[in-house]
């Protein structure tokens, strides 16, 4: 199939070069001139394990492309994806002026019948929307061509996208044409090959399924993190609770993991825009309100248990910070805890020796020329005369590090743990002063 993927995010990009994988012949389009200079390239403007392969080796094969000419795009394809942003705007709602504005285009270029694949993560109703914006231009135009818009909202966890994207554990279709349903599922027939793995459900149910899918998620963080700090104050370890709770099917393990919040371009902006969604048609989702309240709370959670050590005024204390993206393996720091807990520390007085695997250039250029945040060349540089260690993200090469270097390096030796990777009777036995989230130190 000819396909036109257009905006070269995250969501673009990854769902495109997946495309061509399967043989498709994709042109993926980006109004932002240098983002594709850079891509024409070869460089990819974020990191996501095993991509830079893909996108080179579909390159080089021509089935995948990159411009910004969208006329050219639109003319030369049959399917049509609109992968743009859909920031929160100051009031939490979606906003949907990039989807418009592709939809308008896509207007004024259709040749003919298309499928127009809203893949960007829209608000309930978008699709009537976008089908209006069409649907205006071609009447201006004064053609008749004919089109369907569908919903085909992206699952993909950032650090594992490109297996998310080919090996999906369900593809959800929203649309109400037969023959739009038979085009997709010829489209990922390649994605699903054991078995069925299409739901087609109507247009509304589709862009509703990707919020309740996420909000869903953005809950069971949010319970467990509510959960561990009760577990704190009454003498209970949350880390047995989990083990005693996902050992029900029902229940299961993932995402009953308790730490310091959830961040990253999705949870946040979904749950806020799923509670204005409701808003605004007078419906309230309490739990959802809840959910982001204790969100924001956990996020200060470490900053309360150094204040707590240490007293209010941080300053001439220096804080060694591991782990800057939200989640491992991404650079990605939109909504990180990291911004939060560091932002903190400094306004207490503190300074800041920072180390990411793959989020430092990210982090300088989200903190700025900030001279009180000093970034290393490796996770034991930053605890040179260091006088506690902060766990904030869980990359793998934090979970077994040299504890007796640590200790020697640190001034101190103190670990608060973000993510409860260590175990509290062994720290003990170590010499640590250990703070988790709710366990027992």
């Amino acid at each position: 199939m000819k396909l036109s993927v257009i905006g070269t995010g995250y969501v673009g990009l990854v769902s495109g070069t997946c495309f061509a994988e399967m043989g498709n012949d994709v042109i993926c389009v980006d109004n932002d001139k240098r983002k594709i200079d850079k891509l024409l390239k070869g460089e990819i403007p974020i990191w996501e394990p095993g991509l830079e392969e893909m996108v080179q080796r579909n390159v080089e094969q021509e089935r995948l492309s990159f411009t910004t000419d969208i006329k050219d795009a639109v003319e030369k394809t049959n399917i049509c994806f609109i992968a743009v942003g859909t920031p929160p705007g100051e009031d939490g709602s979606a906003d949907l002026q990039y989807v418009l504005a592709v939809a308008r285009d896509i207007g004024t270029y259709m040749n003919g019948y298309k499928v127009i694949i809203n893949k960007s993560t829209v608000p309930v109703g978008t699709a009537d929307l976008v089908k209006e914006e069409v649907q205006k231009i071609l009447n201006e135009r004064n053609v008749n061509y004919k089109f369907d818009v569908v919903s085909n909202p992206e699952f993909l966890k950032e650090g594992d996208a490109i297996n998310d994207c080919l090996k999906p554990d369900r593809v959800v279709v929203g649309t109400d044409s037969p023959k739009c349903a038979e085009i997709l599922k010829e489209l990922y027939a390649p994605f699903a090959r054991s078995h069925e793995k299409l739901i087609i459900m109507s247009v509304r149910s589709a862009e509703m399924t990707k919020y309740a899918a996420n909000a869903m998620l953005a809950t069971k963080i949010s319970f467990m993190n509510d959960v561990a700090n009760l577990c704190e104050l009454m003498g209970a370890d949350i880390s047995e609770v989990r083990h005693g709770i996902g050992s029900d099917s029902r229940i299961g393990y993932k995402f009953i993991y308790p730490g310091v919040g959830y961040g990253g371009s999705c949870f946040p902006k979904d749950v806020k825009a799923l509670i204005k969604m409701a808003k605004k048609v007078n419906s309230e989702t309490r739990v959802l309100q809840a959910v982001e309240d204790v969100n924001d709370y956990q996020k200060t959670v470490l900053i309360k248990k150094v204040k707590k050590h240490f007293g209010d005024d941080l300053a001439g204390l220096t804080f060694a910070v591991w782990g800057l993206a939200f989640k491992p393996k991404t650079d990605d720091m939109r909504e990180a805890t990291s911004i939060t807990v560091i932002n903190g520390l400094i306004e207490a007085g503190a300074k800041i020796q920072a180390y990411d695997p793959v989020a430092m250039d990210e982090a300088n250029r989200m903190f700025g020329d900030n001279t009180e945040i000093q970034y290393t060349h490796g996770n034991y540089d930053a605890l040179k005369g260091a006088d506690a260690l902060l766990l904030i993200t869980e990359w793998n090469q934090f979970r077994y590090p040299d504890f007796a270097k640590v200790k020697n390096l640190l001034n101190n030796p103190i670990i608060f743990d973000g993510r409860n990777q260590y175990n509290p009777k062994e720290m003990k036995e170590l010499g640590f002063v250990y703070y988790g989230i709710g366990r027992q130190g």
